[in-house]
């Protein structure tokens, strides 16, 4: 190659490097021109937070000691405050079960509650996101129609379920049983979208191997495509039942129960103490599940070989997208 043809080449990426360089300022700028005037638009002052600093402070403060007095029956009843009460609890397991039975608001009834409410409204949610999760799929139902499924699950996924509790509302009122129905509606929409992306992926290979064995429709949706995204799929369920727990205290914060509500109402009687208790519990409960779900995830797909370790579920904890619902797809 010539020296000329060198040069030329050169000059062009180095136009190329300019131009991304640019754009690369062009959007930042944009980006940061857009939040300043967002915040300004939102009447966010720096300066009033500043000047509320030491009242944060003072607040933070409020919750110490933390009292768990309220863990179970054993520790209300007896009326042993601080982390006392949860060691008094586990050294008199009769009270674990006499907590759990009891309609008594403890802090371990309450977790179960929600722990309860994220497992079984992701499994009534579960068919449903199978059924449209498989129908939406272009491999499956035709262009346009597979978009009637599809459709359907955007639709469902544009309301959070923080909204759906509030549409239940009127049918079984501000409860547990409006939680379900809300974290199950919920989860048609997300799991099932996953679902639908799974299929998209999937190898012609094995459809068109049963398909040549004359098998009939559901067949070859049965062996030639469920079978490649099987374990996928539960892994994906894994994955939502995590979100839901979240979701579960997020509806018991606005009064559909758990340990939300304990909390919001701790919060309205100036309980910092014990509120502090019920935050405590949540930070459990989300770790308790998100490291069963990882490690389950982990042995399912090939490409996760390993599980989250307890610091990888602590820094998830703060993404604000997992609690309520939104920004889960991979492609939207």
């Amino acid at each position: 190659m010539s020296d000329s043809l060198i040069d030329q080449k050169l000059r062009q990426l180095e136009r190329i490097r300019f131009l991304r360089q640019a754009l690369a300022i062009v959007f930042t700028t944009g980006v940061v021109v857009a939040t300043y005037f967002g915040l300004q638009f939102l009447q966010f002052e720096f300066d009033t937070i500043l000047q509320q600093l030491e009242t944060q402070r003072n607040f933070i403060l409020d919750f110490f000691p933390i009292n768990f007095v309220d863990f179970s029956i054993y520790s209300k009843q007896n009326e042993i405050t601080g982390f006392a009460a949860v060691i008094a609890t586990f050294l008199n397991p009769g009270s674990l079960v006499n907590s759990l039975v009891s309609t008594e608001g403890t802090l371990l009834r309450l977790s179960v509650i929600t722990i309860v409410i994220g497992f079984t409204g992701t499994v009534l949610g579960f068919p449903l996101a199978l059924t449209f999760g498989i129908l939406g799929s272009e491999r499956v139902t035709p262009f346009p129609f597979n978009f009637l499924f599809r459709g359907t699950m955007s639709a469902i996924r544009a309301i959070p379920a923080l909204v759906w509790v509030l549409i239940y509302v009127p049918l079984v009122g501000l409860n547990p049983s409006g939680a379900v129905l809300a974290v199950a509606t919920d989860t048609i929409g997300n799991m099932g979208r996953l679902f639908t992306d799974e299929l998209e992926e999937i190898e012609d290979g094995p459809i068109e191997a049963i398909s040549s064995t004359g098998a009939s429709r559901t067949q070859v949706i049965s062996f030639g495509m469920l079978s490649q995204v099987f374990r996928s799929f539960i892994a994906w369920a894994l994955y939502i039942l995590e979100i839901n727990v979240r979701i579960a205290i997020s509806l018991g914060v606005v009064g559909a129960g758990g340990i939300g509500r304990y909390i919001r109402l701790r919060q309205d009687l100036f309980k910092y103490p014990k509120m502090a208790a019920g935050i405590v519990m949540v930070f459990f409960i989300v770790i308790s599940v998100e490291l069963f779900s990882s490690r389950v995830r982990a042995r399912l797909r090939p490409s996760e070989h390993e599980g989250k370790s307890l610091s990888d579920v602590l820094r998830g904890l703060a993404d604000p997208t997992k609690w309520f619902g939104v920004g889960r797809d991979r492609r939207s």
